[in-house]
């Protein structure tokens, strides 16, 4: 059975991905999830890419990169964010996502010759995490396919009312497909993701902790999002809580119905970024993190 195909439609001139194999993939949705094949102890299952902690075959690891065996594209990697089977970005300190990221770039420049990368990240069933073990995944998908990805051109206006950090600007853009998505870019602009300083990556980091910090408070704990990272010209991550499902109207004409008011969203952000309610959150996940690990 081929693993993928990449199919060009003659008249639209869009690209869909044919992998049949992934329907074979374990999923907790399906009632098909083996033993956690991410968790300490199963290191001899899969090639190693690469390890932050310990040695080759060592299950002291903090952060390992391992082939995804059900791939949909010629480069597609898995990084296991965390040993521990029952944590998340939710839960992970300003440190350790500060690392993760830094390990995404190192990635994103050792593979970038090879293709366009692409950084995203699943939590929850709704937004397709088969596996409830914190990963992130790196495809690199042919030159010759289009990845209609938004551009951050499209949403300079917006961020003239971006609340900004230090080095980056946070932007509900009008023209958010999803309800609560909201965008990271740089002030920097004009350079690709493997560019970004330490310094950068630091703030990103303590930015997208508070960010997932509020969204507990708006939801709850382990609501369901994707992450995604832009990485080429003008780089910039978007993050899109999964509240709804697509409907008929969606899914045929790909023209999205969003039901939340972009500007609302902002506000509550610049409203909470500092506040004393997401300051305990914070604290309450760092204690059971610190329980955990």
């Amino acid at each position: 059975m081929v693993n993928f195909e990449f199919i060009k439609n003659p008249l639209t001139k869009k690209w869909v991905i044919s992998a049949p194999r992934r329907a074979k993939r374990p999923d907790v949705a399906s009632g098909s999830e083996p033993p956690c094949p991410f968790c300490p102890g199963q290191e001899a299952k899969h090639e190693e890419l690469y390890r932050i902690g310990g040695v080759l075959g060592d299950p002291n690891w903090e952060i390992r990169i391992v082939p995804n065996k059900f791939p949909f594209a010629p480069h597609h990697e898995l990084v296991i964010n965390t040993r521990d089977h029952h944590t998340s970005f939710a839960d992970f300190p300003v440190e350790h996502i500060q690392r993760l990221f830094e390990l995404y770039r190192h990635r994103y420049n050792e593979l970038s010759s090879t293709g366009q990368v692409y950084i995203f990240h699943n939590h929850g069933e709704k937004a397709g995490e088969s596996i409830p073990h914190s990963h992130t995944q790196i495809a690199v998908i042919p030159d010759k396919v289009l990845l209609e990805m938004p551009r951050r051109e499209s949403v300079k206006e917006d961020e003239k009312d971006g609340f900004q950090t230090s080095h980056f600007v946070i932007t509900c853009p009008k023209t958010s497909s999803w309800s609560d998505e909201v965008w990271i870019a740089p002030r920097k602009s004009g350079r690709t993701f493997g560019e970004a300083t330490d310094d950068e990556l630091a703030d990103l980091a303590s930015v997208f902790f508070h960010l997932i910090k509020i969204f507990d408070l708006r939801y709850n704990k382990d609501f369901p999002f994707n992450f995604y990272i832009h990485p080429d010209g003008d780089w910039y991550l978007r993050i899109i809580p999964r509240r709804r499902t697509l409907g008929g109207f969606e899914v045929g004409t790909h023209v999205f119905v969003n039901t939340q008011e972009p500007s609302e969203t902002l506000g509550f952000i610049k409203e909470h970024f500092s506040t004393p309610d997401v300051q305990k959150i914070m604290n309450e996940h760092q204690a059971e993190y610190h329980k955990t690990v």
